[in-house]
């Protein structure tokens, strides 16, 4: 099992546009709730329904 860089992921999806906002949340796994709650705050609140819709 490979261990999750959370930094590295958390600066990729800072760095992202939108549409790959939405894979790395909803492809990534391994992190923790917290890990995913810090990840949201980097995500445009304006935009949080496309997120919604992608995690189905």
């Amino acid at each position: 099992m490979s261990t999750v860089n959370f930094e590295e992921i958390k600066t990729k999806f800072i760095n992202a546009d939108l549409d790959e906002k939405i894979h790395i949340y909803t492809t990534t796994e391994g992190l923790s709730v917290s890990e995913f709650k810090e990840l949201l705050r980097y995500y445009p609140i304006q935009h949080l329904s496309k997120l919604e819709k992608a995690l189905g």
